[in-house]
């Protein structure tokens, strides 16, 4: 049979060209402006905090460490050392650029360590300090830099105890990167983790979200809003002790930084074993950062934000610590945007103002990369 010669098909006729279309697609010659998920290399999703994120720890860093303790995966890892329980975490800053309204990576730095302590219940005590500066990088930036982390060290009561110094060619850094590592104590009775969440908790978040990602991204693309967009970066240890002494029955907090509000709630639900309904309405964005994500196309769930929290609380003391945050300058937008559900267990929908529910997914990637 030549290769032009029609075939049976049912009632109708198909030349071997056509049936070679109707065959299963050879993904692999495939090309997609996204990240796949079996990228041989890192990409820059990698370090979004979405799936991208989620996959490398899961298949290259967690099989290579184990470790009970690291299989906690919460912004901080709560340790027992000597009988005192203590929250230990780590966080690296590249942002670009270094200095944005309402804030600097030296700021950074500071409050997100702290605020990742925070998350556990801790109050920060000591930090460590390892600077990466790229050769050629001005004194008087790093200058700026070191002032700025100093002092929202002090301004967090925490103090830095120890650091580090390593300087690379020119060309193979971006001026000045950070990491800091951080360690509080953990007050006895307080035990803050997804696992905790149950159907029927209220989920609660301190104010407005998607400043921080909205602020970095005027800066470096030259956007103009109207008004100046500046970060909400801040530490929130003040915060959660208000909430903890109205109950530390709370039952897990996350800052909602990579991926936004978005990438925090899925976590919680996919960890907890639960569903989240989440009142599209209630949450809050401010005018500015609306406007701004409608131009570009962006959805604020998914947008950074370095100085909010959201909570999982029980719903009868839901009321008592909506009241705490509110009483406090960290807190004062705070606002109940939804709850735990037993429906579709690990996912989060969203209810509309129309009415309608989607679907809000862990983001792959991150839409804007270096915003921390």
């Amino acid at each position: 049979m030549s290769e032009t010669t029609p075939v049976p098909f049912g009632a109708r006729t198909l030349s071997s060209q056509a049936q070679e279309l109707l065959k299963a697609p050879d993904f692999s010659s495939w090309t997609c402006p996204a990240p796949l998920r079996d990228q041989p290399r890192v990409v820059m999703g990698h370090g979004g905090g979405g799936a991208l994120s989620a996959e490398l720890v899961q298949h290259v860093f967690a099989p290579a460490f184990g470790g009970a303790v690291l299989a906690q995966l919460g912004d901080a890892a709560a340790v027992s050392l000597g009988g005192v329980r203590l929250a230990f975490s780590t966080d690296s800053f590249v942002v670009r650029p270094l200095f944005f309204p309402g804030g600097s990576i030296g700021d950074l730095a500071v409050n997100g360590t702290v605020n990742d302590l925070a998350m556990s219940g801790a109050r920060a005590a000591y930090l460590s300090c390892g600077f990466i500066l790229e050769e050629g990088v001005e004194m008087s930036v790093l200058a700026r830099v070191s002032q700025a982390l100093g002092a929202a060290a002090r301004a967090a009561g925490v103090e830095v105890a120890t650091g580090d110094t390593k300087v690379v060619e020119a060309g193979h850094g971006d001026g000045v990167y950070i990491n800091t590592a951080g360690i509080g104590l953990i007050p006895d009775g307080v035990d803050l983790r997804p696992q905790r969440v149950v159907p029927g908790d209220v989920v609660i978040v301190s104010g407005e979200i998607g400043v921080h990602g909205v602020a970095i991204m005027s800066v470096r693309e030259g956007l103009e809003f109207g008004v100046e967009i500046e970060s909400d970066c801040a530490a929130l240890g003040g915060l959660v002790e208000a909430m903890l002494a109205v109950t530390p029955d709370l039952h897990v907090l996350r800052d909602p930084t990579r991926g936004g509000l978005a990438a925090a709630l899925n976590e919680i639900a996919s960890a907890a074993g639960v569903g989240v309904v989440v009142q599209e309405r209630a949450v809050p964005v401010p005018p500015a950062v609306a406007n701004a994500c409608a131009i570009l196309g962006l959805d604020p769930m998914y947008v950074a934000n370095e100085g909010k929290l959201v909570a999982f609380v029980p719903r009868e003391k839901a009321d008592a610590v909506l009241a705490a945050m509110r009483a406090h300058p960290l807190g004062a937008g705070a606002a109940v945007i939804g709850e735990a559900v037993p429906e579709h267990p690990g996912m989060v929908v969203a209810r509309t103002g129309l009415g309608g529910t989607r679907v809000v997914d862990l983001p792959l990637g991150e839409q804007l990369p270096r915003i921390c």
